[in-house]
């Protein structure tokens, strides 16, 4: 059977290949007239894609949302606008770059009339009209237009806006105007916009979540857990999210999506298809970037409230803690207290190295460090710098062991994303650090196990 989709709605034809007679020449005829029938109207941007398998019909699917990933990128801003009077309705920033709508309204009213009676503007510039859309340049960007019934729907674009875009803004246009009829119609009689449920619907319209801020859900249903465990790559771009937020409050699907393509070589538009998935089943949620900054703002309030709360032992938070008081101490000192004072912070140090306390210790050898210094006691300096040295090392092949072991936990699981990833950490460890040789066996046996994992997905 030959099956085809259309638009992303699916089309049975029910007549296989090699039994009629017209294919492939005659099939978006036979579509058209079969569609005719069933009380559809097909015009000339209809899309039609033949499948041949579930593997093409999950391609397709990517490269949709895809474009529509790249279509959100492009835009900037978008500007609702009375057909009639030029009076701007609505004004929605994609970007958080702010514009003068009000200019930039009666800058396309003119420039419209303009273009309807076939002249160029003051400044050279020509404009399009191309199929009902009108395309000029404004300042550094592209501006595509269309208008409906009653409205003009302005997109402003950093280059030119694609067929998908267009499809979508037709769309967009014959559902807004028949969902909003009434807050249209009042605004024709009274002036008065009602925006209320236009910024979600615009938001829908145009995928604009995709660029928004993104954070985890609170919680995540059983079976969208147990869907997810079962997706390697889902698996594993949820695993580098909660890493993410672990140190950020949320984070960006590009920015995601950029993680992802570093752990394995995959088509980035088959990483996005699997992002797009979690967000579209709330695991992953949006939110505005005034929301975020919002919140961010508040938690840099709490924090320094917090700080002020307790300044008398504000000497625990600072860099190297103590430092500062030795700067003062030091004028007071002789190179007999400053070794004894050396001694003390060394052996302190060491004690909390015992207990694997090891940012205490180093805090500890650094103070000892930096009387040696002060002081000019090069073997003093030496030896403690040794075993500062030695400190991070340990440090290191801890971060080092936990990476390794972790990478070889997900391997033996089956998870070769997230097994990938903790191997180039660790790939990143040995390479970085100059206690270890570039031709170690370690770095080359790393390499050839993440091209062989590479190979099994």
């Amino acid at each position: 059977m030959v099956y085809f989709e259309i638009n992303q709605l699916g089309f049975n034809c029910g007549i296989s290949k090699s039994k009629c007679a017209k294919y492939p020449k005659y099939c978006m005829s036979c579509l058209k007239k079969k569609l005719k029938e069933l009380g559809f109207e097909a015009d000339s941007n209809l899309e039609v894609f033949e499948l041949d398998s579930y593997e093409r019909h999950l391609q397709v699917e990517r490269e949709i949302i895809w474009q529509k990933f790249l279509d959100v990128l492009n835009i900037r801003h978008i500007l609702i606008i009375d057909k009639e009077s030029g009076l701007k309705l609505l004004n929605y920033s994609v970007s958080g770059a702010e514009i003068d709508a009000d200019l930039l309204s009666g800058f396309i009213q003119a420039n419209i009339t303009f273009s309807e009676s076939d002249t160029v503007s003051s400044n050279g510039s020509k404009y399009i009209k191309n199929y009902q859309f009108y395309e000029f340049q404004y300042q550094n960007f592209n501006i595509l237009l269309k208008d409906g019934e009653f409205i003009r729907l302005c997109l402003i674009l950093d280059h030119t806006a694609s067929d998908n875009m267009r499809t979508d803004v037709r769309q967009f246009l014959l559902e807004y105007e028949d969902l909003f009829h009434n807050e249209i119609s009042n605004f024709k009689n009274s002036g008065f916009f009602n925006v209320e449920n236009m910024i979600e619907y615009l938001v829908d319209s145009f995928n604009v979540k995709l660029v928004f801020p993104m954070s985890l859900a609170h919680s995540i249903a059983p079976n969208d857990l147990k869907r997810i465990n079962q997706n390697q790559i889902q698996k594993a771009i949820l695993t580098l999210a909660k890493e993410i937020l672990v140190s950020k409050p949320f984070f960006f699907v590009n920015n995601l999506l950029n993680r992802v393509k570093k752990i394995v070589n995959l088509d980035a538009n088959l990483i996005l298809y699997e992002i797009y998935q979690l967000v579209e089943n709330n695991v992953f949620v949006s939110t505005n970037l005034e929301t975020v900054a919002s919140n961010m703002e508040m938690l840099e309030e709490t924090t320094s409230e917090k700080l002020a709360k307790f300044k008398p032992i504000s000497s625990i938070l600072s860099s190297y803690s103590g430092i500062e008081d030795l700067q003062i101490d030091l004028e007071e000192m002789n190179i007999l207290s400053a070794s004894k004072l050396i001694k003390e912070f060394v052996k302190k140090g060491k004690n909390a190295e015992k207990t694997l306390a090891y940012q205490i210790a180093e805090i500890e050898y650094k103070k000892a460090l930096y009387i040696a210094r002060e002081f000019n006691l090069k073997e003093k300096i030496n030896k403690i710098s040794q075993t500062v040295l030695n400190l991070e090392k340990k440090e290191k092949q801890l971060e080092l062991d936990f990476a390794l072991e972790a990478g070889e936990n997900a391997e033996k699981n089956g998870d070769y994303l997230n097994s990938i990833n903790f191997y180039q950490k660790a790939l990143k460890i040995l390479e970085s650090f100059l206690i270890f040789n570039i031709s170690d066996s370690k770095i080359k046996k790393l390499k050839k196990k993440i091209i062989k994992l590479r190979k099994e997905i």
